[in-house]
C-alpha cells in the first residue's frame, strides 16, 4: 500500500486508526477509477501500471495472463497493490523507487 503522506498522520498511533479506516474501503466512489486518487498518487499509479498493468478498471490490460498483471484498489489518500508472487520482490522495489 502506498499512501499520500501529506494525509496521513505522523504519529504512529493515529496513523493505525487511519490505516485501518482507510482499510474499510467505504469511501463513496468505486476503486479502480483512476481519477479517484490524490495528484501525488495518481502520478505514482501512472508510472506503476507502466511496468505492472491494472488488473480492473478502465486502464486494464487486456493480457490477464500476465504476470505482471496487478489488481489495484484506488483510494483517495491510499492505493492498495496485490501483486503476483512471482513479481514480488520486483515490484517492491519498484513501488519504493516510485514512492520516493
Amino acid at each position: 500500500m502506498v499512501f499520500d503522506t501529506t494525509v496521513a498522520p505522523r504519529d504512529r498511533t493515529k496513523f493505525l486508526v487511519w490505516y485501518e479506516k482507510q482499510a474499510e474501503w467505504q469511501e463513496p466512489h468505486g476503486y479502480n477509477n483512476p481519477d479517484v486518487p490524490s495528484p501525488a498518487l495518481t502520478k505514482w499509479f501512472r508510472e506503476i501500471i507502466k511496468t505492472f498493468p491494472p488488473m480492473n478498471g478502465p486502464l486494464a490490460s487486456d493480457d490477464p495472463d500476465d504476470p505482471k498483471v496487478t489488481d489495484y484498489s484506488l483510494g483517495r489518500s491510499v492505493i492498495y497493490a496485490a501483486f503476483a508472487w512471482s513479481v514480488a520482490e520486483a515490484a517492491y522495489k519498484h513501488v519504493k523507487e516510485l514512492a520516493t
